[in-house]
């Protein structure tokens, strides 16, 4: 599978190319540490060796002026494939074929002599990236500015920050006319100011023609900045292509894989047994030890199947299944929803929405429906609470209560800003200029589209 990007004309050669590459490393479990850990191992039994493959049977290609983006969640892959296309790394099967100067911004401080200057190190590394010395003088002024280190120029870089490091090797990087460029999360280091420099760098460089491959964990800069993406998951090629597509793609699966980790979660979260030795003063936990005990709480979608997960502005039915000791002639049940961080944002009781009494010991089960779950996408705690009777204002003995026990997520592929959903329309009117005659214009309502679900996060 090897697409390449509308943005590239047909007739670029293509710099980058993976023929069913994979790499294997060895996992050595027993380290020697001293003599007798060597004496040891000698006399055991050799076991099998154990490998980990990070890259298995990937196959791509990238031409120049191509912009490719590479996600996938941590340990999928992303640092080896940069490291096989920089020569750091040989593969184990397969063949990368790279046609052109390389230059590469993989760690901080990575290609830097530590005890040499930060001018001494912009030599060092140009001459390995085979610049001659005139060449290199011809653009050390330009990597000094872009770096902007004053003095720490002449300072040899084991004295260097962070920041500085990363300042010093983007500057080399963009500097020494490469055909591909490599950039492994650097992006993320340093000031707005930096972040905003490195961006328009980059963006005359894909004007120039260079093919950049970007390994980044933001979503938004991956879309703002690559024509085309690669998605790795767990070493595997997962998908290659168009940007917005493959991270439209690899956002659902991760929505998916989160969903069926809250499902297991807050299904187990109810095995904790609540008379614990040590009380837990702050939620998630579960108190309260009255004769009207919550057994199950359980969200479903509108089809009422059980999920943890729904889009903005869906319809969800929250269900508590209780039992209780004796009857009650008025019990209070309640639903409540937070943010993460504690911010409350919702609830609902049977004070309010007044149910029958419990008129017999026994099991039973209440449903609210919340018709338009109107949260932005992000993560959420749900509460249940059960009290034998009334006991407002302040609601402080109930009888069972899983404060903020449960999770679920909002998702949706369109950006919404702020932590509500409030369906609106927009109306459009102009006026025609007393002194022109314009078509009448009229007037337009703009309908914002449905929440079902695009990339981005609100």
């Amino acid at each position: 599978m090897s697409p390449t990007s509308d943005h590239a004309p047909a007739d670029r050669p293509v710099l980058i190319q993976f023929h069913n590459v994979s790499k294997r490393f060895r996992l050595d479990r027993q380290p020697m540490r001293t003599v007798f850990d060597l004496f040891a191992r000698l006399l055991r039994r050799r076991s099998e060796p154990e490998y980990f493959w990070p890259l298995q049977e990937v196959s791509f290609q990238l031409k120049g002026g191509v912009t490719t983006g590479i996600i996938g969640e941590n340990g999928s892959g992303k640092s080896t494939m940069l490291k096989l296309v920089s020569r750091i790394l040989e593969p184990t099967s397969g063949t990368v074929a790279i046609n052109g100067r390389v230059s590469a911004l993989l760690e901080l401080g990575a290609g830097f002599h530590h005890e040499l200057t930060g001018r001494e190190n912009i030599y060092l590394h140009a001459s390995l990236l085979g610049l001659q010395r005139t060449q290199i003088n011809a653009v050390l002024q330009d990597i000094i500015d872009f770096a902007d280190l004053g003095p720490f120029i002449d300072t040899p870089v084991k004295h260097y920050s962070s920041g500085m490091y990363a300042r010093l090797g983007f500057a080399i990087a963009i500097y020494v006319e490469p055909d591909i460029l490599l950039v492994d999360e650097v992006l993320a280091v340093g000031d707005e100011n930096f972040q905003r420099r490195c961006l328009d760098a980059i963006h005359r460089l894909q004007a120039r023609g260079v093919a950049i491959l970007l390994v980044s964990h933001s979503l938004n800069q991956i879309l703002e900045l690559c024509d085309q993406c690669i998605w790795l998951d767990k070493g595997k090629l997962a998908a290659v292509g168009e940007t917005r597509s493959v991270v439209r793609r690899y956002l659902a699966a991760v929505d998916a894989d989160i969903a069926q980790q809250l499902l297991d979660e807050n299904g187990q979260r109810l095995l904790a047994d609540d008379e614990q030795a040590t009380p837990i003063d702050q939620p998630p936990r579960r108190w309260g030890k009255g004769a009207l005990r919550i057994d199950q709480v359980q969200m479903l979608d509108e089809e009422c199947n059980l999920t943890w997960s729904f889009n903005p502005l869906a319809t969800v039915y929250i269900k508590i299944n209780y039992h209780a000791e004796h009857p009650l002639a008025e019990p209070i049940f309640s639903v409540l929803i937070h943010k993460l961080n504690g911010h409350y944002l919702w609830a609902s009781n049977t004070l309010d929405h007044t149910v029958e009494p419990i008129t017999w010991a026994g099991k039973g089960e209440l449903t609210v429906c919340v018709e338009s779950l109107a949260l932005t996408a992000g993560r959420y705690a749900l509460s249940a609470a059960a009290y034998t009777e009334p006991d407002p204002p302040h609601w402080r003995s109930p009888s069972d209560f899983h404060e903020q026990l449960y999770e679920f997520q909002v998702i949706s592929d369109h950006e919404i800003h702020g932590d509500i959903v409030m369906p609106n329309q927009w109306r459009h009117r102009t006026t025609k200029h007393p002194s022109l005659t314009l078509p009448d214009i009229g007037e337009g309502i703009v309908t914002p589209p449905v929440m079902s679900g695009e990339v981005g996060r609100g």
